[in-house]
């Protein structure tokens, strides 16, 4: 039997599931990678080309929600686009695999696992791999970005080429979707670190019990599953830049330690005394008003003017008028190749729903919706009913928005008044964080003694 012509990575924190694992793969494929830690993953896909990836979901005892295995299947998608990834997880535990899914997973096999199965899986996930390869070789090198024409985005970007030739840190500010991850990446691109790495940190999706060893590394034998000394991110950006998104999600406590690296530009691993010499340009994002959230105490002041040195926001779509038909022509062109499609149009009524979208998700969204009608499309005409799209109707607007804010308000002081002005259990009621909870009091002007 030939052995397909492939690199397989295991990550499972049981030694018996990998040593079961190689044994059956290595019939069949040339290299079978394991590995009990998914902390090496940064540092075995700079090593070696990574074809599939079989993720376990879990790596702790007492944590076993699958949320680590979400958080390192995004960071393989970002590191290696073209590498797949399928996802092992036990009885019971189907609905976080499907959220994976969602998020890039080719697949999942639960576990224990049928051979035959996974041999079959793991060989349609191979040339799957194959077959993102040779798109993107054919893709042009350079990666193309559209900036667009309105005044707003032009200044960022001019502001943006100034201080990319400084190593100053840069706060970015933009609503979801707007584009913070393209342009943190453009800076570091036209910086004199541009051949150095680019480390992506999305610190919102980052459990704060993994936050220490994840960005400062740690010793051997620092805490129960420490079994090698490991690298944390900012070490592995040295010379290069770290994008730190979503900051404002930080917790307080966790603010002084990041404060600590940047002041002092040194990190030291958990488990160690002696710091290491840090030498990174930092950029950070965050899509809430940080200005709001030093005065309301969630966040460090110090810790601000430290991130942001030069401070640039982006526009919401919406804002850009002129640009949302470009754009749309831009992301279609983007999706007509990575589906192989040829010569794909808007219908007008297409065209004329795009312009009076609200895109509340702003380019995000966008390009979700083109991807979707791409796929949807049967001839060569994304139509109106491809895109799906809802339109601002301009009947009675004004009269509408106020009476739902009359209704968030009241509703927001019912749930004040049940709960006797505590901030917490209210905002945990309405579903909103004490933050976004406190701006909704000040925008409404309620009175609140606690």
């Amino acid at each position: 039997m030939k052995k397909m012509q492939a690199q397989i990575l295991i990550i499972d924190d049981q030694e018996d599931i990998l040593l079961s694992a190689k044994l059956l793969l290595k019939k069949h494929f040339e290299t079978i990678l394991t590995v009990s830690s998914p902390k090496k993953i940064v540092q075995l896909l700079a090593d070696n080309p990574i074809d599939v990836v079989l993720l376990d979901m879990n790596y702790r005892i007492g944590f076993e929600d699958g949320r680590e295995g979400i958080h390192w299947l995004k960071e393989i998608k970002t590191l290696s686009p073209n590498t797949i990834v399928i996802l092992m997880t036990a009885f019971g535990k189907v609905e976080t695999a499907v959220e994976g899914l969602k998020s890039g997973a080719f697949d999942y096999i639960m576990k224990p696992w049928d051979n035959e199965q996974l041999i079959s899986l793991l060989q349609n996930a191979v040339l799957k791999s194959r077959k993102e390869t040779k798109k993107s070789e054919a893709l042009p090198k350079n990666k193309v970005i559209f900036t667009g024409s309105s005044a707003a985005i032009k200044q960022a970007y001019a502001i943006a080429e100034k201080v990319a030739r400084t190593d100053a840190n840069v706060l970015v500010l933009g609503e979801n979707g707007t584009g913070k991850y393209v342009f943190a990446e453009y800076i570091h691109q036209n910086s004199n670190r541009k051949d150095k790495p680019f480390i992506h940190v999305d610190l919102g999706s980052l459990n704060e019990n993994i936050f220490e060893s994840e960005l400062f590394g740690y010793a051997k034998g620092a805490f129960t599953d420490a079994k090698t000394d490991t690298p944390g991110r900012f070490e592995a950006a040295q010379n290069g830049t770290i994008f730190l998104d979503e900051i404002g999600n930080i917790p307080l406590h966790l603010q002084s330690k990041l404060l600590q690296i940047i002041q002092n530009k040194t990190v030291t691993r958990l488990g160690e005394a002696k710091p290491r010499p840090l030498d990174v340009r930092i950029i950070t994002a965050t899509n809430l008003d940080l200005k709001q959230e030093v005065a309301f105490k969630n966040f460090r002041e110090d810790l601000f003017y430290r991130i942001n040195t030069m401070e640039i926001l982006l526009p919401p779509l919406r804002n850009r008028k002129e640009d949302i038909i470009p754009m749309a022509d831009f992301l279609l062109t983007q999706m007509m190749a990575k589906y192989n499609r040829e010569r794909i149009t808007f219908a007008e009524k297409a065209l004329q729903n795009i312009e009076k979208h609200a895109w509340n998700g702003n380019i995000r969204e966008m390009e979700n919706r083109i991807e979707r009608a791409v796929i949807l499309c049967e001839n060569s005409t994304i139509t109106a009913t491809d895109l799906d799209l809802t339109v601002i109707v301009p009947v009675e607007t004004a009269t509408e928005e106020i009476q739902l804010s009359d209704i968030e308000k009241a509703t927001i002081e019912k749930i004040l008044a049940k709960h006797h002005n505590n901030i917490s259990k209210t905002a945990e009621e309405l579903g909103l964080s004490r933050a976004a909870l406190y701006r909704r009091i000040e925008k409404f002007k309620i009175d609140v003694k606690e």
